[in-house]
């Protein structure tokens, strides 16, 4: 299976650029994986340079959990974040994918100096 990189997902998501959305979507029509670094890519580029609210990037990484030609590594994982990321408070996406994926792959408490995430199961404050 192909995969794409954070500019083709950001493209497919803004679709501010025709050409290029015309490309990307041509690109993955039989299919194209997302690994988690492009997704937590993004999600940075989706909330920092486009102004994405909190509401607006949990609808976006449904949408792509639930798109037909692409597949998330590790979706399960991914919902995972995304429940905890619209459960929380002050704790952004990205963090909620590394607390997801240590939890997943058994490397539990996830050290951090962030107070606000060490509030998360499986994490711990330093």
């Amino acid at each position: 299976m192909r995969a794409v990189d954070t500019n083709v997902l950001v493209r497919l998501v803004t679709r501010d650029d025709p050409k290029q959305t015309e490309r990307a979507e041509r690109f993955i029509v039989d299919g194209a994986w997302v690994s988690h670094v492009v997704l937590a890519e993004a999600v940075w580029v989706l909330e920092s340079v486009y102004g994405l609210g909190k509401a607006q990037l949990c609808t976006v990484i449904a949408m792509l959990l639930e798109h037909q030609q692409l597949v998330l590594q590790g979706a399960d994982v991914v919902r995972m974040a995304l429940d905890e990321f619209v459960a929380r408070r002050g704790v952004g996406f990205t963090d909620c994918l590394v607390i997801a994926i240590a939890s997943h792959n058994g490397n539990v408490p996830v050290g951090t100096f962030d107070r606000k995430l060490a509030r998360v199961a499986d994490a711990q404050a330093l």
